[in-house]
């Protein structure tokens, strides 16, 4: 039997994994930990996670990027595999997530959409012969009111994807008299209404155009990537994980 720590376990995403949860006979969430403590839970909830002493065997984390730290230095006290899903997470916070991967293990994903990382995929292939052929690259993110980061984390993840390097520019929106445009990517971020996730890539050619979409209908598909992303995770060996490590995926 896994037992699981929800780190975030009152947002809408660890609400899901919970009842997800409730349905599986070889795993069961020991705790969770959150701020709100005002929904009732079938396991002990901790407003902070120094707080928690129940034994568990891996955690996972919807919460936000200003209780990362401490996630951090309690899974490696612990000795706990963690699921890190949180985004906006500062450079910091990525040094100290690869730090903390060589004392314990680590999968950390923006997304944990089976589809989007898929799109990782393709979009790397597309990049190696469009860009060099003169194709501008834009990208144009959609989600929804409440989302407290602006572009999201698998923009940025989808960006990096496109060009590793670093070659262009990252250019986040435009306004005023910005001039011919440069060797450029353009991010740009939509917020509104309950849209969970749209990602569109569009590359820009001579007389021809590209479009790749990616339409995220539910949250459901990151809480089925997450689950997997847990019993994926459970008894790994330290180390920094994505979910190219879980799909198999050669990326």
């Amino acid at each position: 039997m896994v037992k699981i720590l929800m780190h975030g376990c009152n947002g809408k995403m660890g609400r899901m994994i919970t009842e997800i949860v409730k349905n599986e006979e070889d795993a069961v969430i020991a705790a969770g930990v959150d701020k709100f403590t005002g929904i009732p839970n079938d396991y002990p909830v901790f407003e902070e996670i120094a707080q928690c002493d129940v034994d568990v065997d891996v955690v996972i984390d919807f919460s936000n990027a200003g209780a990362v730290d401490e996630l951090l230095d309690y899974c490696v006290k612990k000795s706990l595999p963690v699921v890190l899903c949180t985004t906006g997470l500062s450079d910091e916070q990525l040094k100290k997530v690869d730090e903390c991967s060589e004392k314990i293990a680590v999968l950390k994903s923006a997304n944990m959409s089976m589809g989007i990382n898929l799109l990782l995929k393709l979009l790397k292939d597309a990049a190696k012969v469009l860009a060099p052929a003169g194709y501008d690259i834009e990208l144009v993110e959609k989600h929804h009111n409440q989302k407290l980061d602006a572009p999201s984390g698998t923009a940025a993840m989808l960006v990096e994807a496109m060009d590793p390097h670093h070659e262009f520019k990252r250019v986040y929106g435009r306004e005023g008299f910005v001039g011919k445009r440069g060797k450029e990517i353009g991010i740009h971020a939509i917020r509104g209404g309950t849209v969970a996730g749209e990602h569109t890539v569009l590359y820009l050619g001579e007389d021809e155009s590209l479009k790749i979409t990616h339409t995220a209908s539910s949250r459901m598909i990151f809480v089925n990537g997450a689950w997997k992303a847990l019993d994926f995770m459970a008894k790994r060996p330290n180390g920094y994980y994505t979910m190219k490590d879980l799909t198999g995926e050669e990326q």
